[in-house]
């Protein structure tokens, strides 16, 4: 019988998150590397380019990869063997304490994003408790852990259905990626859980994503058994779709497919997919009694040599002297880079500034939107010298819903965020004669280097939902949507379908 410390425990929780906030794990930075050698789209090449920068820089730097820095989740298998030294604290409550001392960590301090009383307040709970924490007790004498970070914007693109047992799980997942958009930000990995129930199926799905990236050792072997077979099938479904990285069109959507199945009754095929993003971040310990989790730093010579070049054509721009004109000079998929001041919210700001503009108060002292750009983001908090933290982009398309009242009651000129816009969203910004700039999800820490003051204009109680001011110098985004309304998010994944089916004519 083992005895397990409850503080190596705690203290083997608090490491790992922290570990797991600035460590990609190698496997998918080699997996990435891959994609970047393979992929023939510039617009994908430089993004994926961005994301293993900025992983490079996150490990050097030890800060967050993601301004999201996630909700977490803990699968914990304890062996019907061991004993703990006290029982004053349940698993729960041991992982929270671990996760609450984490984040709050002043040396490397992470976002807190949970909010308490979902269906109502949403209070933020400060410190990103509670953790989603699932049991197992199983045979032995060791406690082991798989924990990960989730960011909002990939866990929000899941996707559950009911199929009929003779239904193509293939084919739905065909179906169904592309409805997902980008906000989940690819290329990445899906987790897709098959059988059982469906709260069954979605925790499969989820513990699927704590395995290691290896569907190219499967490829090089050949598949053995129905769950191998289905995982091929999907990889190459899924990246002929040409979504590619960012959704701006390319060869990798995705860089793995993992699956979990359980037995299901006769009648049903429940199955959940789970998308991880560019930010992925789980890690794996086991406690047997001897301490804390020794988890060893990887070498920074793991990570390959990237460079990002912006090319003869870049378009720079001074922000302080932008007019709406200026803007409509912009075409889609131009490179951009800012320099100048820029004001952030995302939505919770966006709805009180709503509630102010309704109400005739009009927009908070101090706040000038005027031919400015809105950056939907949630900083990490400043360390050090930093003038803020991580500082990438977040969902766009939850903003659409307030993009018509921003256009046309505050004076901006357009918006900065990550992914794809809604169709009415695209009309309304060719109507108002605007532009979508999109900047990399996954690279937060790069994009903060371009970041040189911040400061708090509005909203301080939101926390990192508050309106800043951000003075930036050569902050690199795209034009995802120009003036006249075209969308790299619809042509370039368009484009890029048509090509792989090309290529792959070619190869018949």
């Amino acid at each position: 019988m083992s005895t397990i410390c409850q503080q190596d425990f705690i203290d083997s929780i608090e490491d790992a998150l922290q570990y797991i906030s600035f460590y990609h794990p190698l496997d998918f930075v080699q997996a990435l590397e891959k994609a970047y050698n393979k992929e023939q789209s510039k617009a994908a090449k430089d993004a994926i380019a961005q994301i293993l920068i900025n992983s490079r820089m996150s490990a050097e730097g030890k800060r967050p990869l993601c301004q999201d820095t996630g909700i977490i989740t803990c699968f914990v298998k304890v062996g019907m063997d061991v004993k703990w030294d006290k029982t004053d604290l349940t698993v729960q409550q041991m992982v929270d304490e671990g996760t609450r001392r984490a984040y709050l960590n002043p040396d490397n301090p992470l976002r807190a994003s949970i909010v308490a009383d979902p269906a109502g307040t949403r209070k933020n709970t400060k410190d990103n408790t509670p953790s989603v924490v699932h049991i197992d007790l199983v045979a032995g004498g060791k406690v082991e852990v798989m924990v990960a970070a989730k960011g909002g914007g990939s866990e929000n693109k899941s996707k559950m259905v009911m199929l009929n047992p003779s239904d193509d799980v293939a084919a739905w997942v065909e179906k169904t990626l592309p409805t997902m958009g980008a906000g989940w930000c690819p290329p990445g990995m899906l987790g897709i859980g098959i059988g059982g129930t469906a709260e069954k199926a979605a925790v499969m799905a989820k513990e699927s994503l704590m395995d290691p990236v290896d569907i190219h050792e499967l490829m090089e072997r050949g598949a053995e058994t129905t769950e191998e077979k289905l995982r091929l099938e999907i990889f190459d479904r899924a990246n002929k779709l040409g979504i590619g990285a960012q959704g701006l069109g390319g060869l990798t959507t995705v860089v793995d497919v993992k699956i979990k199945t359980a037995p299901t009754h006769a009648a049903s095929k429940p199955v959940v997919m789970i998308p991880n993003c560019a930010a992925t971040r789980h890690v794996h310990f086991t406690l047997d009694g001897s301490g804390p989790a020794n988890l060893k730093a990887p070498k920074l010579e793991d990570w390959p040599q990237v460079t990002f070049e912006v090319g003869e054509g870049t378009r720079r721009v001074d922000l302080n002297t932008l007019t709406k004109k200026d803007v409509q000079e912009w075409k889609m998929g131009e490179t951009v880079l800012l320099s100048g001041t820029i004001l952030t919210g995302r939505d919770a700001a966006h709805k009180r500034l709503q509630d102010m503009i309704n109400s005739g108060e009009g927009l908070p002292e101090g706040v000038d939107f005027d031919n400015k750009f809105i950056y939907y983001v949630g900083p990490v908090d400043a360390v050090r010298d930093e003038a803020v933290g991580p500082a990438g982009p977040t969902t766009a398309t939850r903003m659409d819903k307030f993009t018509d009242m921003m256009l046309e009651k505050t004076g901006i000129v357009g918006m900065i965020g990550k992914a794809e816009r809604g169709p009415a969203t695209v009309e309304s910004i060719k109507e108002h004669k605007s532009v979508y700039l999109m900047a990399v999800g996954g690279a937060a820490y790069l994009v903060s280097k371009a970041i040189k003051k911040a400061r708090v204009v509005a909203f301080e109680d939101l926390g990192m939902e508050a309106i800043y001011e951000f003075e930036v110098e050569d902050m690199p985004v795209t034009v995802a949507v120009d003036s006249e309304g075209a969308n790299a998010h619809t042509q370039g994944p368009a484009i890029w379908k048509a090509k792989i089916e090309e290529l792959d004519s070619k190869l018949k």
